[in-house]
């Protein structure tokens, strides 16, 4: 005789691995300092191409007038507000990552306690006919 409990315990174990499962799995995989540090790595990655980017949409979007006051400004302090732009943008997108992967490692680890406690419930059900 099939166990009603047991089936319905078994098929939300099974929707879990085969959805959200997989991905918190992966993210289980790493340490929390290890998964949190190369996906803010990647997005500084991803911020420094799209600051480049935009940097040469702006430049070229007029660029006869970007070379004629070449020569009037200050490249030093062009430089440095560029840089400083940069910094800002990559610091606050760092930031925002790592508070969004952090989320992300946390809520996985507790989904995968809660499916772990599922798991051993069934076991204990296997055990105990």
């Amino acid at each position: 005789m099939l166990n009603e409990e047991r089936v319905i315990l078994m098929t939300k174990l099974a929707a879990y691995e085969a959805g959200e499962g997989k991905k918190n799995v992966a993210i289980w995989n790493y340490f929390r300092s290890d998964y949190i540090g190369f996906q803010v790595l990647k997005s500084i990655i991803s911020a420094t191409i799209a600051f480049v980017v935009v940097f040469a949409m702006y430049i070229f979007y007029d660029f006869e007038l970007f070379m004629t006051d070449i020569y009037k400004m200050d490249l030093l302090e062009f430089g440095r507000s560029i840089l400083l732009r940069y910094a800002a943008v990559v610091g606050t997108y760092a930031v925002v990552s790592y508070i969004v992967y952090a989320y992300r490692y946390h809520k996985a680890r507790k989904s995968l306690k809660v499916y772990y406690v599922n798991l051993r419930k069934l076991s204990n059900m296997y055990s105990n006919k």
